[in-house]
């Protein structure tokens, strides 16, 4: 599949199988407080890897899915769903995908004289990365984010702008550390999202995650609605329909295929699955990747775009 356009700068990597991307700013003031210049969300192919000395731009980066290795001025640490982190432009930094997963993260870059005190005051400036609850939450304003970013607008930057601020606000209030009695609970949940993570191809209700993971399955929905925003089945079809997308184009398997694989009695049943996470039929998924393949095809600043965040609140 075509990740990247030949509109892209050179900074974005093409070691991604899903990409959706703005840019609104290449060439920001330097004199302006706060601008945004350009993000997105990725997905990452398992052998992605970006090792930069410095960078044009301060960037912060969510990961939402899968696992990842980082490295900040030389300091190494462990990603997974949760963590946020940025580095300036001249902080040095490679990120990583750690496979068998496949990263997901959004991301913006930003400058300005306020840059660097905005981001310090959200803690991002220390050379590691933050651990964030309520997940769900900062994903939302990553997502107004990229719309408004897309707004056929005069003001489109100037929201932005303060979308940023925004952000950067509730970095500081969805802080772990910041939250005493949230450790425990949260370190339920995430053993419990890990397990999923690790076994979801064998898994097929929430009772079996429940007990499996020694919880109850009313306290493992509320585990998930309070700390990621959305019902653990929820999750964990999003987990099994982002490896049927990657077996459908990635290695081109039949829909009977891959259903079959997925353990579905059908392809009905799995195409409804299907649906129900990305919004549109595995039939319509492979189709626009076709035309987005095509040397021909318009480009333009979005890339193909699994969009399964926005679908959870359909």
């Amino acid at each position: 599949m075509k990740s990247k356009s030949e509109a892209d700068p050179e900074f974005v990597s093409d070691q991604v199988s899903q990409a959706r991307r703005y840019y609104l700013n290449l060439k920001p003031p330097e004199s302006a407080p706060l601008t945004v210049v350009c993000g997105g969300v990725e997905r990452m192919r398992t052998d992605y890897v970006i090792n930069r000395d410095r960078f044009p731009y301060f960037g912060i980066e969510l990961v939402t899915e899968g696992r990842g290795e980082l490295m900040l001025d030389g300091e190494s640490f462990t990603l997974s769903p949760g963590n946020v982190f940025a580095y300036g432009p001249k902080t040095a930094h490679r990120i990583a995908n750690q496979a068998p997963s496949r990263m997901r993260k959004f991301y913006v870059d930003f400058v300005g004289q306020e840059a660097f005190q905005l981001a310090s005051d959200a803690g991002l400036m220390d050379s590691c990365p933050l651990r964030v609850t309520r997940m769900h939450e900062l994903v939302e304003v990553f997502e107004m984010l990229d719309r408004e970013a897309r707004a056929d607008s005069d003001t489109a930057g100037e929201v932005c702008n303060q979308l940023l601020r925004l952000l950067l606000i509730k970095i500081r209030q969805c802080c772990l550390a910041d939250s005493p009695m949230m450790p425990r609970a949260y370190a339920t949940y995430e053993r419990v999202r890990q397990h999923i993570e690790s076994e979801y191809l064998r898994l097929h209700t929430i009772e079996e995650v429940a007990s499996e993971c020694d919880v109850t399955p009313i306290h493992l929905s509320r585990l998930f609605r309070r700390f990621g925003g959305v019902g653990a089945y929820r999750y964990l079809l999003r987990i099994k329909m982002n490896h049927a997308a990657e077996m459908l184009l990635e290695e081109r398997l039949l829909i009977k295929e891959v259903a079959e694989r997925m353990g579905f009695s059908d392809a009905f049943q799995f195409s409804r699955a299907f649906k129900r996470v990305y919004g549109i039929p595995p039939k319509q998924l492979i189709q626009s990747s076709s035309d987005v393949a095509k040397p021909d095809s318009p480009k333009d600043e979005a890339t193909t775009d699994l969009d399964d965040e926005k679908n959870e609140s359909t």
